[in-house]
Protein backbone atom coordinates (compact mmCIF):
# COMPACT_ATOMS: atom_id res chain seq x y z
CA UNK A 1 0.00 0.00 0.00
CA UNK A 2 1.18 3.17 -1.15
CA UNK A 3 0.85 6.56 1.16
CA UNK A 4 0.80 9.79 -0.47
CA UNK A 5 1.41 12.68 1.07
CA UNK A 6 -0.30 15.72 0.72
CA UNK A 7 0.22 19.32 1.78
CA UNK A 8 -2.28 21.30 3.88
CA UNK A 9 -3.05 24.76 4.54
CA UNK A 10 -4.52 25.89 7.92
CA UNK A 11 -6.52 28.57 8.06
CA UNK A 12 -8.27 30.81 10.96
CA UNK A 13 -11.71 31.90 11.14
CA UNK A 14 -11.23 34.19 13.49
CA UNK A 15 -13.75 33.11 16.51
CA UNK A 16 -14.70 30.39 14.86
CA UNK A 17 -11.81 27.87 14.99
CA UNK A 18 -9.78 26.64 12.06
CA UNK A 19 -9.95 25.10 9.03
CA UNK A 20 -7.80 22.57 7.07
CA UNK A 21 -7.67 23.43 3.02
CA UNK A 22 -6.17 20.48 0.94
CA UNK A 23 -5.50 21.45 -3.01
CA UNK A 24 -7.80 19.23 -5.56
CA UNK A 25 -7.91 19.40 -9.47
CA UNK A 26 -11.13 18.96 -11.14
CA UNK A 27 -11.82 19.60 -14.69
CA UNK A 28 -7.93 20.28 -14.87
CA UNK A 29 -8.47 23.06 -12.29
CA UNK A 30 -7.00 23.60 -8.95
CA UNK A 31 -9.67 24.47 -6.55
CA UNK A 32 -9.25 24.13 -2.47
CA UNK A 33 -11.36 21.86 -0.75
CA UNK A 34 -12.18 21.73 3.28
CA UNK A 35 -10.98 18.76 4.51
CA UNK A 36 -14.07 17.93 6.74
CA UNK A 37 -13.82 15.16 8.91
CA UNK A 38 -17.27 14.99 10.15
CA UNK A 39 -18.76 15.08 6.73
CA UNK A 40 -20.01 11.86 5.84
CA UNK A 41 -19.39 12.07 2.18
CA UNK A 42 -17.71 14.59 0.25
CA UNK A 43 -19.46 17.40 -2.08
CA UNK A 44 -18.64 19.93 -4.23
CA UNK A 45 -19.81 23.45 -4.87
CA UNK A 46 -23.17 23.72 -7.48
CA UNK A 47 -22.04 26.35 -9.91
CA UNK A 48 -18.28 24.14 -10.37
CA UNK A 49 -20.37 20.87 -11.50
CA UNK A 50 -22.72 23.20 -13.20
CA UNK A 51 -20.32 24.47 -15.25
CA UNK A 52 -18.76 21.83 -16.66
CA UNK A 53 -21.15 18.87 -16.29
CA UNK A 54 -25.10 20.34 -17.22
CA UNK A 55 -25.65 17.70 -19.31
CA UNK A 56 -25.35 14.98 -16.93
CA UNK A 57 -26.59 16.03 -13.47
CA UNK A 58 -29.55 14.39 -11.49
CA UNK A 59 -31.19 16.27 -9.24
CA UNK A 60 -32.92 14.88 -5.80
CA UNK A 61 -35.19 16.67 -3.14
CA UNK A 62 -33.32 14.24 -0.39
CA UNK A 63 -30.14 15.66 1.62
CA UNK A 64 -28.09 12.36 0.99
CA UNK A 65 -25.05 14.31 2.38
CA UNK A 66 -24.74 15.28 6.07
CA UNK A 67 -22.42 17.95 6.18
CA UNK A 68 -22.10 21.37 8.18
CA UNK A 69 -24.13 22.58 4.91
CA UNK A 70 -28.00 22.42 4.53
CA UNK A 71 -29.76 22.44 1.27
CA UNK A 72 -32.86 20.57 0.06
CA UNK A 73 -32.01 20.05 -3.39
CA UNK A 74 -28.71 18.01 -4.07
CA UNK A 75 -27.19 17.81 -7.72
CA UNK A 76 -25.46 13.81 -8.18
CA UNK A 77 -22.87 13.76 -10.99
CA UNK A 78 -20.14 11.77 -11.81
CA UNK A 79 -16.25 13.62 -11.79
CA UNK A 80 -14.63 12.27 -14.51
CA UNK A 81 -10.99 12.99 -12.46
CA UNK A 82 -10.46 13.87 -8.89
CA UNK A 83 -6.54 14.68 -7.75
CA UNK A 84 -5.96 14.88 -4.43
CA UNK A 85 -2.62 15.06 -4.87
CA UNK A 86 -0.83 12.40 -6.77
CA UNK A 87 -3.69 10.08 -5.80
CA UNK A 88 -6.00 9.79 -9.26
CA UNK A 89 -10.20 8.94 -8.48
CA UNK A 90 -11.78 8.40 -11.92
CA UNK A 91 -15.29 8.60 -12.36
CA UNK A 92 -16.10 9.68 -8.85
CA UNK A 93 -19.84 10.27 -7.82
CA UNK A 94 -19.95 13.18 -6.02
CA UNK A 95 -23.39 15.30 -4.96
CA UNK A 96 -23.36 19.18 -5.01
CA UNK A 97 -24.43 21.70 -2.80
CA UNK A 98 -24.43 25.76 -3.16
CA UNK A 99 -21.12 26.31 -1.51
CA UNK A 100 -21.14 30.12 -2.04
CA UNK A 101 -22.11 31.44 1.03
CA UNK A 102 -18.92 29.84 2.48
CA UNK A 103 -16.68 30.61 -0.12
CA UNK A 104 -17.70 34.27 0.49
CA UNK A 105 -17.30 34.41 4.02
CA UNK A 106 -13.48 32.99 3.31
CA UNK A 107 -12.50 35.81 0.97
CA UNK A 108 -13.87 38.20 3.68
CA UNK A 109 -11.72 36.70 6.39
CA UNK A 110 -8.38 36.78 3.06
CA UNK A 111 -8.70 33.26 2.40
CA UNK A 112 -8.94 31.55 -0.88
CA UNK A 113 -12.63 30.57 -2.07
CA UNK A 114 -13.40 26.90 -1.70
CA UNK A 115 -14.89 24.70 -4.04
CA UNK A 116 -15.53 21.28 -2.15
CA UNK A 117 -15.21 19.51 0.85
CA UNK A 118 -13.24 16.40 1.11
CA UNK A 119 -15.64 14.30 3.59
CA UNK A 120 -15.74 10.46 5.32
CA UNK A 121 -16.31 8.62 1.78
CA UNK A 122 -12.88 9.73 0.69
CA UNK A 123 -11.11 10.09 4.24
CA UNK A 124 -12.05 6.59 4.77
CA UNK A 125 -11.72 4.71 1.59
CA UNK A 126 -7.80 5.91 1.43
CA UNK A 127 -7.35 5.59 5.26
CA UNK A 128 -6.71 9.09 5.28
CA UNK A 129 -4.21 10.33 8.46
CA UNK A 130 -4.21 14.20 9.68
CA UNK A 131 -0.51 14.61 10.22
CA UNK A 132 -1.21 18.27 12.54
CA UNK A 133 2.49 19.03 13.22
CA UNK A 134 4.09 18.27 9.44
CA UNK A 135 0.90 19.88 8.31
CA UNK A 136 0.28 17.21 5.65
CA UNK A 137 -2.91 14.95 5.04
CA UNK A 138 -1.87 11.27 4.34
CA UNK A 139 -3.46 9.11 1.99
CA UNK A 140 -2.99 5.25 1.19
CA UNK A 141 -4.24 3.53 -1.86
Amino acid sequence: MKTISIPLKLINLQDDGFHLLVEVVVFKQKHFAVVDTGASRSVFDKALIEEHLSETLQTSEEINAATLFTTTTTIQATIPELKIGKLKIKDYETVAFDLQSVSETYLQFGHPPISSIIGGDILWEYKAIIDYEKMELLLRK
